[in-house]
């Protein structure tokens, strides 16, 4: 078992790690004042500005992001169980201004790697010595017959980008009644936060059980085979929430290919899910700005230079985050989580200062690191650590790893010792 304020955790190791937690930050500076342009303002884009302007002050640097205030995905979760407010997860960016950074409020529309130069939907056009794209993700709504993007952001919200469908989807989930189902359709991976579609089934549970609807189940249709901290989810769910979690594997007809908004039922080749709820989260790939520049391959993601995250489609562009596809497996060193965007930004911007002087690039390590709450201080995590080996990424073993599935039982145990010794003898 753990108990922990997560939010503390993961503000203070964001915000504090330095950069040389990461690699070994270049020294010189750019011969001239070079401009670096970083599209997408989320975990990945705004830590590469950030540390950027920390490395090398003396660059022009300009972040474009649409939205003045941003949401954060992780902890969403519990903002839909009523665990948590949406207002906490909440930044603007003024912290980035105070730094000199120029942020521009647009959408960038488009990318010319050859010329160098982003589009803005407002009319501008930004020229780059550097680009950095962290574009996050769209969704492939044509890959469930019946769903769409309207459906999403009206009465079917995914909520799988933070923001007005999470409180959506939370609003749907506090009218349910004792009783009913909710539903969970999660789609093939690779997939933005491989354990969140199972904390947010505890999360729904937990709302079940705070609320004392007993009799209502949360059904997992799910187009994989296994998941992320499996074992960990499983016994929380044997724990808190007993016959109220049923999972469906892709082998055993979990892979939802289409769905009906008048029944609320999604269906794979086999089964019918039925629900009060059905929340459909659609298969995803690169934000359209990376597929439209010609920066993806065949299967949707941005392949890129795993030691540097530069574009192995484009030179000068780098990619971070949930975009990019990262390694090479079994030594895929890229869950898409925000951990992983914000270590990726520090060693591109390492890599970005290290090509405009002229200099080796930095020997980079990676670190991801995931925490699942699946009840109310019930938490667990899982940490990859990667470094250079002859010239690619190793995971280091013993440096990570994830919580054991009998450490609740073990903590209550030393627990029980602890308080029988402290118990003064009767009489």
């Amino acid at each position: 078992m753990s108990q922990f304020n997560r939010r503390a955790f993961i503000k203070a190791a964001l915000a504090a790690a330095p950069a040389s937690a990461f690699l070994a930050v270049p020294k010189a500076h750019a011969g001239k004042k070079a401009s670096i342009v970083v599209v997408g303002g989320g975990f990945g884009g705004a830590t590469a500005a950030k540390y950027l302007k920390l490395m090398d002050p003396g660059l022009n640097v300009t972040l474009v992001e649409r939205q003045k205030t941003y949401t954060s995905c992780p902890l969403s979760n519990e903002v839909i169980s009523g665990h948590g407010k949406i207002e906490d997860l909440q930044r603007g960016y003024d912290g980035l201004v105070k730094r000199g950074i120029n942020v521009i409020f647009d959408d960038a529309t488009g990318i010319d790697a050859a010329r160098k130069t982003v589009s803005l939907k407002g009319g501008r056009t930004l020229q780059y010595d550097a680009l950095v794209l962290s574009p996050g993700i769209d969704f492939n709504y044509a890959a469930i017959a019946g769903y769409s993007e309207e459906l999403a952001n009206s009465s079917h919200p995914h909520a799988w980008k933070a923001g007005p469908q999470t409180l959506a989807l939370k609003q749907k989930l506090h009218a349910m009644k004792d009783g009913e189902t909710f539903v969970i359709s999660v789609p093939p991976g690779p997939f933005r936060c491989p354990p969140g579609p199972y904390e947010r089934a505890s999360q729904v549970a937990s709302y079940f059980k705070h609320h004392g609807m007993m009799k209502s189940k949360v059904l997992i249709a799910d187009a994989n085979d296994s998941f992320s901290k499996k074992g960990l989810f499983e016994q929380a769910w044997k724990r808190h929430y007993p016959g109220m979690i049923e999972w469906t594997a892709g082998a055993a007809g979990g892979k939802v290919v289409k769905f009906d908004a008048k029944s609320n039922t999604a269906s794979s080749d086999f089964n019918d899910f039925k629900g009060a709820v059905v929340n459909i989260i659609p298969p995803h790939h690169a934000g359209a700005i990376a597929k439209n520049a010609g920066l993806t391959n065949e299967k949707g993601w941005c392949p890129v230079d795993m030691l540097t995250m530069e574009s192995s489609k484009a030179k000068d562009i780098w990619i971070v985050g949930d975009a990019c596809v990262h390694g090479e497996l079994p030594v895929y060193a890229a869950p898409k989580s925000a951990h992983s965007a914000a270590t990726q930004a520090k060693v591109a911007a390492g890599a970005i200062i290290a090509k405009l002087n002229g200099l080796p690039n930095p020997e980079p390590f990676f670190v991801n690191t995931c925490y699942s709450i699946a009840e109310v201080d019930w938490g667990f995590s899982v940490v990859h650590i990667y470094r250079v080996k002859d010239g690619k990424l190793v995971y280091i073993q013993e440096a990570g790893g994830i919580s054991p599935v009998n450490i609740a039982d073990e903590a209550q145990l030393k627990l029980q010792r602890k308080l029988s010794r402290n118990t003064p003898p009767a009489g």
